[in-house]
């Protein structure tokens, strides 16, 4: 028989295991399959369950917050708010704002070095790249670019970071080391967003207003190639590609067409469009599962989430995701 003490001694030790046990697993929240999407409007990110795209929390940020990433280990969603002149850090986990990082005015699109210890951030307002210390969260340096820098892209590589200005037409490249603009692409009308290949050697740009991808090769920063986008029923004008997004084994590229209302989707080997999907109003952002099988197409003006099946490019369902939605990614 167990006296009290020992009784009383045996739960606390099976409480403090339930503890050490749950306690880890609670604050890595890998995988969670959460679908994360920003609304400008709302000033919020709105999380999904990934799996029945039903809501499952609305986290408020700071003004107009549009680019999202995750960090490294997934345990942490960054997201730019432009109006706020910040990016606010949430907690995966908790689905709460739990730091918030002065970066500049007005951010947008920002990527992270290869090694996660600095944010490499467009501020357009400034028409600057600012490189932001992940450790001392302070601006380490400012590079001057373009107008409007909006694309931003690490290389993996970390020597070279590429930033698209809207109003030069250009991809600025800046060396890391240096920091410092080498090089200055012109490319098509307003480029917004970037994408490597996988194997490295293309870095494509969509032109929002040139109704086209540029072709950069990254060994000589020349323009080696443009594919033009033309869905029937829209004018030329009505053609304004933004996001971006390629599969990993480089065959393969989705391309938000804005208000075509249609994403195109594009042989990367051929540089030829194989297809165009029909989606909601201003397709805006476009995001692959880990899986591949699944495209999700963010659409500003019709305030929602178009789920298109990549296998077969038909569009599954339609999510409301609040009002001008902007981006969205998935922890999966």
């Amino acid at each position: 028989m167990i006296s009290g003490s020992r009784f009383w001694a045996a739960v606390a030790l099976i409480l403090l295991g339930i503890a050490t046990l749950s306690g880890p697993r609670a604050s890595t929240a890998l995988d969670t399959g959460y679908v994360f999407v920003s609304s400008e409007k709302d000033s919020s990110v709105m999380v999904l369950n990934g799996q029945t795209l039903e809501k499952v929390a609305v986290v408020k940020t700071g003004g107009r917050p549009r680019h999202l990433k995750l960090s490294a280990d997934r345990k942490l969603l960054y997201v730019a708010a432009g109006e706020a002149d910040r990016v606010d850090v949430i907690d995966v986990a908790s689905l709460k704002v739990v730091d918030r990082l002065k970066v500049g005015e007005d951010p947008e699109v920002f990527d992270f070095s290869p090694d996660g210890r600095t944010m490499y951030v467009g501020n357009e307002d400034d028409g600057a790249l600012t490189f932001f210390d992940m450790a001392s969260k302070k601006k380490a340096a400012t590079v001057k670019v373009g107008k409007e820098p909006e694309g931003v892209l690490a290389h993996p590589d970390g020597r070279v970071v590429y930033v698209a200005s809207e109003v030069a037409s250009m991809i600025h490249v800046v060396d890391v080391a240096a920091r410092k603009v080498t090089a200055n692409v012109l490319v098509g009308n307003r480029p917004r967003r970037l994408v490597l290949r996988p194997d490295g050697k293309e870095l494509w740009v969509t032109n929002e207003l040139g109704a086209s991808v540029s072709i950069i090769d990254p060994a000589t920063n020349a323009v080696i190639g443009e594919i033009q986008f033309q869905p029937t029923g829209f004018r030329r004008e009505d053609v304004t590609p933004v996001g971006i997004t390629m599969t990993r084994d480089g065959k393969t590229a989705y391309v938000g067409l804005g208000r075509a209302n249609h994403v195109a989707v594009v042989k990367v080997p051929e540089r030829t469009v194989a297809s165009y999907v029909l989606v909601g109003k201003r397709a805006w952002g476009v995001t692959l599962t880990r899986d591949e099988k699944t495209l999700y197409v963010v659409n500003g003006l019709s305030d929602d989430m178009s789920v298109v099946d990549a296998a077969t490019l038909k569009v599954r369902r339609s999510v409301p995701v609040g009002r001008v939605p902007y981006m969205a990614i998935v922890d999966d």
